[in-house]
C-alpha cells in the first residue's frame, strides 16, 4: 500500500487519480489551498515539509489552459505558467529537504512540445522543441520538476494529450454545440488530435507509481491516433447527433473563443505514440475513440471545468 500526496487533487485528473488510488487500497492526501479532511495546505507544506510516511508525490496542478471563460491575456498566460512551474519548484524543494524522501515523484506535462506535423510520429524519445508559448511552457514545466541528482527518488513525467471525460475537459466544452446539432470538425479536420480518456491518464499515473521500472517520460495518449474529423464523428455518434457544421465556421468560433495561440491546440495537432507507456505494461481501458466518447457522454455532468 502506498501513501500518496496529490497536488491538484481536486482538478479533473487529480480527482480521477484519487478515486483509482482509493479503490486500490492506497491512502491519499490532497494538497489544497483550504484545510480539510485528508488534505494538506501549501502553507502546511511550507512549514513542515512532506510528511515522513508519504511514499509518492504527484503533481497534476495547473490552471486550465482551455477555460473558455478566460481570455488569453498576459495575466492569464502568467497564471497558466506559474500554476505549473511554481508548484513543481515547491515540491522539488520539499522532496530535496526531506529526511525521508518519497520513493516516487510523478508530474504531468503536455504534448505541445512536439511540433505539429501531418507526417511525423512522435514517441517518448522524440525531442521537444521551443517554437511557441505552449512548447516553451512544456520545456520550463518539465525542467522545474527535475530533482537534484543526489536525491534518489524515482521520477517520471506523463505528457498528456487532450483529455476526454464526462465531467470536464474537451467533451464538456463541446457538448452544448453538439447537443444543439451544431457540432462538426474544426478547420480542415485532417489535423491529428492526440487524445486520452481521463480514466487512462489517471491509470498511467497509478501504474507508474506502483511499477518500479517506470522512469523518465511517458506519453499520456491513446495508442490509436485519430484526426479531428474522426473525433468529431465519434462524439456526434455517441450523442446521436449529426456533425454537419462546416469546419471553417468552427475554426472561427475556436479562434474567437480561445485566441489564435490557444486555438492551435485544436487547429494543429501531432501524431503521438505512447510507445514507452505500453512497453512498461500499461493496458488501456479506452483505447478506441468511439468507446471513449460513449463513456464520456454517458457520464456527462457539469461538475468540473
Amino acid at each position: 500500500m502506498e501513501k500518496v500526496i496529490i497536488a491538484g487533487g481536486t482538478g479533473l485528473v487529480g480527482h480521477h487519480l484519487r478515486k483509482i488510488l482509493l479503490e486500490q487500497g492506497h491512502k491519499v492526501i490532497t494538497v489544497s489551498r483550504k484545510p480539510g479532511s485528508s488534505t494538506q495546505t501549501w502553507s502546511d507544506l511550507d512549514r513542515h515539509g512532506i510528511p515522513d510516511d508519504i511514499t509518492a508525490v504527484v503533481n497534476v496542478a495547473g490552471e486550465n489552459i482551455l477555460n473558455p471563460l478566460k481570455r488569453w491575456t498576459p495575466d492569464f498566460m502568467e497564471k497558466v505558467r506559474s500554476s505549473r512551474i511554481e508548484s513543481n519548484k515547491k515540491l522539488v524543494s520539499y522532496i530535496s529537504q526531506s529526511k525521508n524522501p518519497p520513493k516516487v515523484f510523478a508530474t504531468i506535462s503536455g504534448v505541445a512540445g512536439y511540433k505539429p506535423s501531418p507526417t511525423e510520429v512522435y514517441t517518448e524519445d522524440s525531442p521537444v522543441q521551443d517554437f511557441d508559448f505552449l512548447s516553451k511552457l512544456v520545456i520550463d514545466w518539465e525542467a522545474a520538476a527535475k530533482l537534484p541528482e543526489d536525491v534518489k527518488t524515482r521520477q517520471f513525467i506523463v505528457r498528456s494529450g487532450v483529455v476526454l471525460a464526462g465531467d470536464g475537459g474537451m467533451v464538456q466544452q463541446l457538448y452544448p454545440s453538439y447537443f444543439l446539432c451544431q457540432g462538426g470538425k474544426i478547420g480542415k479536420g485532417t489535423q491529428w488530435l492526440p487524445w486520452i480518456h481521463v480514466h487512462d491518464l489517471a491509470g498511467i499515473f497509478h501504474h507508474g507509481i506502483i511499477t518500479d521500472s517506470v522512469t523518465g517520460v511517458l506519453n499520456g495518449v491513446s495508442p490509436h491516433s485519430v484526426t479531428n474529423q474522426e473525433f468529431s464523428e465519434a462524439l456526434a455518434k455517441s450523442m446521436s447527433r449529426p456533425a454537419l457544421l462546416p469546419g471553417f465556421l468552427n475554426e472561427i468560433v475556436m479562434k474567437t473563443m480561445f485566441g489564435q495561440e490557444r486555438a492551435k491546440i485544436i487547429l494543429e495537432g501531432q501524431n503521438v505514440s505512447p510507445a514507452r507507456t505500453q512497453e512498461k505494461g500499461y493496458i488501456y481501458k479506452y483505447a478506441d475513440i468511439n468507446n471513449a466518447c460513449k463513456e464520456a457522454v454517458a457520464n456527462f455532468s457539469w461538475r468540473r471545468n
